[in-house]
């Protein structure tokens, strides 16, 4: 695994558990507004951390943490994600996993074995915005199977969506939330103008907490559980 950070201790990443997030570096898409630009630009890597190291530091978090967080980057870019896991879940930690959903075989690999104790997939835009979101060549039909994969699990999970207004509208947004109807959760993510893989969106905005609120209204009749965040 190629591990860009670790962040020890979270009470918010892994919805009711207390959590621990590994940050993967590299991803396959190269949305401007990433607000993890150190893990996306290759430019900005830093060193990596050696995965003995994050093991040893979960072996002394036993019993006081209940999970782990893959986030990114990209996971499941990552030839050896599976093993990973696999040795997570052996220390006794539930696992949560964020993708962009772009290698739904990863994710149907790991459903199959049982490693992911929930997952966090976002979607970034109607089909046909996709690619000028993602700003590489992208082919839906796989996001399209990964939602399917993630909605017929047996697990957690919630779709998200960064609600940059420069690029997504309302009508964007229930768009989005009709691609998902069945999902046991969707959270509409308010954009923080802080930093960005392209520094053309510092100066974006998010949409307004009242369109927000209204779109919240609207989604709940399809999905039970809209969050704004």
């Amino acid at each position: 695994m190629k591990i860009g950070g670790l962040q020890k201790v979270s009470l918010i990443d892994y919805p009711g558990a207390i959590c621990a997030i590994v940050f993967s570096q590299g991803c396959n898409f190269k949305c401007g507004y990433c607000h993890n630009p150190e893990l996306v630009d290759p430019e900005r890597f830093g060193k990596c951390i050696d995965e003995k190291k994050i093991m040893e530091f979960l072996a002394t978090r036993r019993g006081k943490l209940d999970a782990v967080s893959i986030t990114g980057g990209e996971p499941t870019i990552q030839k050896d994600l599976h093993g990973f896991v696999k040795k997570i879940k052996k220390m006794g930690f539930a696992v949560k996993i964020d993708t962009n959903g772009s290698q739904p075989q990863v994710l149907k690999d790991l459903l199959k074995a049982k490693l992911l104790d929930f997952i966090a997939m976002d979607i970034k835009a109607p089909w046909e915005k996709y690619e000028k979101m993602a700003r590489v060549p992208v082919d839906t039909r796989l996001i399209q199977e990964s939602i399917t994969l993630v909605l017929q699990s047996k697990i957690p999970h919630e779709f998200r969506t960064t609600a940059v207004e420069s690029r997504l509208n309302a009508n964007d947004i229930i768009e989005i939330s009709k691609i998902i109807s069945g999902a046991q959760r969707y959270v509409l993510q308010k954009f923080i103008p802080t930093k960005a893989l392209d520094k053309k969106f510092l100066k974006e905005k998010t949409l307004s907490d009242e369109e927000l609120e209204q779109l919240k209204k609207r989604i709940e009749k399809d999905i039970p559980y809209v969050i704004v965040r």
